[in-house]
């Protein structure tokens, strides 16, 4: 640690003591005056052995009961059951990040507790909580300002981009690295409009079993893992896209719809009735020129033999994000009926391709000019796709991010060192709730370097400490690697500049927010709400627990 920070145990000598505020004694426990850091440490406790190349995975049971593999920090807080409000707040602001940056969920969570941390010692000392909250927004505005200056790097209009995605991509992926960031740099770079706009839907991924993941390769259009159902299996020229997000064939059986039968001539006309239905409706697909219909949902087999009867390719999608991919690259809506779309999809061939043991459906536009690419992985396994696919999506953010911003950053928390000893040099000469605010800001940022080391294995202490006296000597781009420090110019190890500025504004966003907070008011349930969805609750009335016995993730127990 540097000379120049304090210690939490000398900030009260920089603070004058609350007149009304009365010694406890040595014996008494101090309760938390952040009614938040409990849970908010509960859930970084989560997510840290996850965070930076080293992180380890875990294995995730969902609600459904599968088991998966993974590492992602923003999977494994989506499938977290949360009862605290703190717990919610700061989910939804690393959600957030993940969903417009594409990266930074472990960064948001663990920066949050560690200024929380900093802030819960402040309180103690005596800063009260307006004064805290102006100065660590002052913190973060000093950050924000200075962090443009660190970028050192900048990707060209013109440079392959294999080295600015490469130390992206190999936090979420264990293997085969090299391969997969020159899949995902080519597919972007082909896909790039000539004015340098990049739309990420253009670039699909379809995850195959079947070999490894060098046998991952790039096909010219759309590839999707989908089913082929019925006779007619290909469209080799002049295809017209539907797209169904309902089965294809007859109505829902749950549908707000009863048939009254008083006799089997009823039944048999309404049968008659059915079908006739159904073959209007794919005759009125096949008179609108469509020749390919994807479905999200079950497929009737008297349904595929009429579209058989016209020619329709029937295509069953095995996911929704396949699905909103196609009409994304397509261009047509999601339609929740068998009808006829005003604005049909466009391409050349529809067609089955053959890769190794796996099957994929390929939409191929014709000419140099395609709309899009998809990046096909191979794998033995669910778990090591589930990784690959994960590390293509976040090269694919990456790139965009790149697109609006080239700026990168020193990674592997050399940026976050850097930071911290500008505060801690500007704090020890401010007086005043700022200069505090800067020194704890400054401790905080170091705690996620120390996170890096502490995943990758080596000594923690020695590490921060030979990492803290080289950046207080003017080297800005030591990080921390495998073995100890490193130079991450030399490495290529990189972080982009508008996620990181995305990710420090988030969390800011949310420790204002919870500084402000001391109590956790649960509202009591109306009795009159009570009865109307349990008529039998006056029969056996039962005294709800107090909110403290709950065992949920993140509330004192």
């Amino acid at each position: 640690m540097d000379s120049t920070v304090p210690s939490a145990l000398e900030l009260p000598q920089r603070l004058a003591l609350h007149p009304r505020e009365s010694p406890r004694s040595p014996e008494e426990e101090e309760p938390h005056l952040l009614s938040s850091l409990a849970a908010v440490q509960t859930l970084a406790n989560v997510i840290r052995p996850c965070y930076g190349p080293h992180g380890r995975q875990k294995f995730l049971v969902t609600m459904k009961g599968e088991t998966v593999c993974t590492g992602c920090a923003a999977a494994i807080l989506r499938a977290l059951e949360l009862e605290h409000p703190a717990a919610w707040l700061l989910r939804e602001a690393a959600q957030t990040q993940a969903e417009n940056s594409g990266d930074g969920t472990a960064f948001v969570v663990l920066l949050t507790e560690a200024l929380l941390e900093q802030a819960e010692q402040l309180l103690k000392a005596g800063l009260p909580r307006p004064q805290l909250r102006e100065a660590y927004a002052t913190a973060t505005a000093e950050v924000l300002a200075t962090l443009p200056s660190l970028a050192i790097q900048s990707l060209g209009p013109l440079e392959d981009p294999s080295w600015a995605l490469y130390s992206v991509m190999n936090t979420h992926t264990l293997s085969s690295t090299d391969h997969l960031t020159k899949l995902v740099a080519h597919a972007c770079w082909a896909i790039k409009e000539l004015h340098g706009s990049f739309k990420p839907e253009r670039v699909g991924v379809c995850a195959l079993h079947g070999g490894t993941l060098e046998d991952s390769c790039l096909l010219p259009g759309l590839a999707m893992s989908g089913k082929l159902c019925g006779q007619t299996a290909a469209v080799l020229s002049g295809a017209r896209v539907a797209l169904f997000a309902c089965p294809f064939g007859p109505a829902h059986p749950n549908a707000p719809a009863t048939a009254r039968l008083s006799s089997p001539a009823d039944l048999a006309q309404f049968s008659k009735g059915s079908d006739q239905l159904l073959e209007k409706q794919v005759g009125q697909l096949a008179a609108a020129g469509i020749n390919v219909a994807v479905v999200l949902g079950e497929v009737d087999e008297e349904t595929l033999t009429l579209a058989d009867k016209y020619g329709i390719v029937v295509i069953q999608a095995r996911s929704r994000m396949e699905i909103i991919y196609l009409s994304e690259v397509l261009d047509t809506p999601l339609l929740p009926r068998l009808l006829p779309p005003q604005r049909p999809g466009r391409c050349q061939r529809v067609y089955r391709q053959e890769l190794g043991d796996g099957l994929a459906v390929v939409f191929e536009w014709e000419g140099t000019g395609t709309p899009a690419l998809t990046v096909v992985l191979r794998g033995a396994t669910t778990q090591g796709l589930r990784s690959a696919e994960q590390a293509v999506y976040h090269g694919i953010d990456a790139y965009f991010q790149l697109c609006q911003d080239p700026r990168l950053i020193p990674g592997a928390g050399a940026t976050e060192m850097a930071l911290a000893k500008m505060l801690s040099d500007k704090g020890s000469r401010l007086e005043g709730p700022s200069g505090l605010a800067f020194l704890a800001f400054a401790r905080a940022l170091k705690y996620l370097p120390k996170t890096l080391a502490e995943n990758a294995g080596l000594a923690v202490s020695d590490v921060v400490a030979e990492m803290s006296g080289v950046h207080q000597a003017g080297n800005l781009l030591m990080g921390v690697g495998a073995e100890g420090i490193i130079n991450v110019a030399q490495e290529g190890v990189w972080d982009t500049l508008i996620v990181k500025a995305q990710g420090f504004r988030a969390v800011t966003e949310v420790v204002l927010q919870l500084v402000t907070v001391d109590k956790i008011v649960v509202a009591k349930k109306s009795p009159t709400h009570q009865q109307i969805w349990n008529p039998d609750s006056t029969k056996t009335k039962k005294r709800p627990p107090p909110v403290e016995n709950k065992k949920v993730l993140g509330m004192n127990k």
